[in-house]
């Protein structure tokens, strides 16, 4: 897997085509993107992905697990169809709000929330109000909501821009970007792409990465076509017959990831990239964001940036005490990190947090 995502040396390829060979990635925390292709790519800089999503080549839009992904223009419109299904369950069942809406038409509600949107791009807060007014009987929180997991939406500009941010405005997938959806819904190709770059892998990754339902039946369907492998636990795993497999002693370079990536939220097992009992360990015990660190390809750290006027501190803290070698590699990676996240900070430091 640390080959088919990237992590075993950085490539020099374009950013919109690793994107798509990861088939979109986890972009809730704007940021997270930028920092996950410079794990990935020689020479990355922020301006690659910023043109990208300025130019409407990239977009920010919710899609597997009805979470918000960064992917090429190209791919959303080809991915939200098939995952219509997942975003209208995790509405009316995964959150409060479908059931908050109760009885009221949802059709004629959705309609009404296309037109606001295509008139402008809309925050949740302004659908609210705007919905609000026109059904005062019903909760408009719900309505806002019922807009943004129903509708094929993106998230526009400058939201996701590095430069610069702003609050999260709402438009129609085809209105930003002049193009129809795809009107294939069937996930075989979107199944085929995840093993690509996640597998091998097992029926309920393929569930926990997309969010799909009755994958099970999806397996059935392409198993003549896949090589097949069982796990420590007899778990059979699915593979596209000439997908890589590297030798197991490669060497795995120190890899810093971000807050979110797919690397690790795609699995039904995260056993695969560490050790179940170093999960208490991992973060700084004060609800603040972290990233996790891979050592030798798995996690055994974590780490944040804190930013104090002029000055920029990396804290990284291990699970456990690290061999001198794994130290120098985690400062040396840490140091080039610094320099992409933190380049106009007068000071940067590391800051090493040793375990007791």
């Amino acid at each position: 897997m640390l080959e088919r995502q990237l992590l075993l040396s950085r490539h020099e390829l374009p950013a919109a085509e690793v994107i798509e060979r990861l088939v979109g990635m986890q972009a809730q925390v704007p940021r997270d993107p930028y920092v996950a292709l410079w794990s990935r790519l020689e020479g990355f800089r922020h301006h690659e992905l910023e043109g990208l999503i300025a130019e409407r080549q990239a977009v920010r839009a919710p899609l597997m697990r009805a979470t918000i992904h960064l992917a090429t223009a190209r791919d959303c419109l080809e991915l939200r169809p098939v995952l219509q299904s997942v975003l209208e369950r995790m509405f009316r069942s995964g959150s409060p709000f479908g059931r908050r809406l109760g009885d009221a038409d949802e059709e004629t509600i959705v309609a009404a929330g296309r037109v606001l949107v295509e008139e402008e791009p809309r925050t949740r807060a302004q659908l609210r109000t705007l919905l609000g007014e026109r059904w005062p009987d019903r909760d408009a929180e719900a309505m806002a909501y019922a807009i943004t997991y129903l509708l094929p939406l993106v998230q526009v500009t400058p939201r996701g821009l590095w430069s610069r941010s702003g609050q999260p405005r709402w438009a129609t997938v085809e209105a930003w970007l002049g193009r129809p959806l795809a009107r294939d819904s069937a996930p075989d190709r979107t199944v085929l792409r995840y093993l690509a770059v996640f597998g091998p892998a097992g029926w309920k990754d393929i569930q926990t990465w997309s969010g799909l339902t009755r994958v099970r039946e999806i397996m059935e369907r392409l198993h003549g076509d896949l090589r097949t492998f069982r796990d420590e636990n007899g778990v059979e795993l699915f593979d596209l017959p000439d997908a890589p497999l590297p030798d197991p002693d490669v060497p795995a370079p120190v890899r810093y990831l971000p807050e979110y990536d797919n690397l690790f939220l795609s699995h039904a097992d995260r056993s695969r990239l560490g050790d179940k009992e170093d999960r208490p360990r991992l973060g700084f015990g004060d609800d603040r964001s972290f990233g996790p660190v891979l050592i030798d390809g798995f996690i055994r750290a974590v780490w944040r940036l804190v930013r104090e006027r002029d000055s920029a501190a990396l804290l990284v803290k291990p699970v456990r005490r690290l061999a001198k070698k794994d130290t120098a590699a985690v400062t040396a990676e840490g140091r080039r990190l610094l320099g992409f996240v933190a380049g106009n900070a007068g000071r940067r430091e590391i800051r090493l947090i040793l375990p007791e």
